[in-house]
C-alpha cells in the first residue's frame, strides 16, 4: 500500500518524516533515505494499531490535495510503499479459488516487483477497503 509522507529539514536537526493519511504517525532519520526506510516502520505499526482496534486504514489522498496546507508548507513529498502483510499479527492459511488466468497473471507480478501472493492478497484487500469505507 503506497502512503504519501512530507520530509522536512531544520538546521541542525534530522530529516523528520509526516504520514499526513495517518494522523500522529512520523518518524526521522540522520539521512533522507534513513527516514524514508524508518517511516516504513512507523507505518507498519501504526497500521496495526488501527487494525487491532477494529478500524479501517484511511483511503491515501493524494499528494496534490496535501500540498497546499500550511503544516507541510516546504517540506518534500514522497510515497512510501509498505507490504502490510509483513504486521506481526499471526498469519492463518485459508483457501481461495482464483481464475487460473488471473493466478498466473499474479504470480507474474508479484514475480516482477518481489513479494508473494499473500502480500499481494492482503494489501489488496486492505487498500480496497480503504477505497471503499460506508
Amino acid at each position: 500500500m503506497n502512503f504519501p509522507v512530507v520530509i522536512h529539514k531544520d538546521k541542525n536537526s534530522d530529516f523528520g518524516v509526516t504520514v499526513p493519511d495517518l494522523p500522529g504517525c512520523f518518524s526521522a532519520g540522520e539521512t533522507f533515505e534513513i527516514a524514508l526506510e524508518n517511516v516504513k516502520e512507523a507505518i507498519l505499526c501504526h497500521v496495526e494499531g488501527l487494525i487491532k482496534d477494529k478500524e479501517i486504514i484511511p483511503k491515501a489522498t493524494q499528494i496534490e490535495r496535501l500540498k497546499g496546507k500550511k503544516e507541510y508548507k516546504g517540506g518534500i513529498w514522497a510515497l512510501v510503499t509498505v507490504d502490510l502483510s509483513e504486521l506481526s499479527e499471526q498469519v492463518k492459511r485459508i483457501n481461495v479459488t482464483v481464475p487460473e488466468n488471473i493466478l498466473r497473471q499474479i504470480d507474474y507480478y508479484v514475480k516482477k516487483r518481489g513479494g508473494t501472493r499473500s502480500g499481494l492478497f492482503t494489501n489488496a484487500a486492505l487498500e480496497f477497503m480503504s477505497n471503499h469505507q460506508s
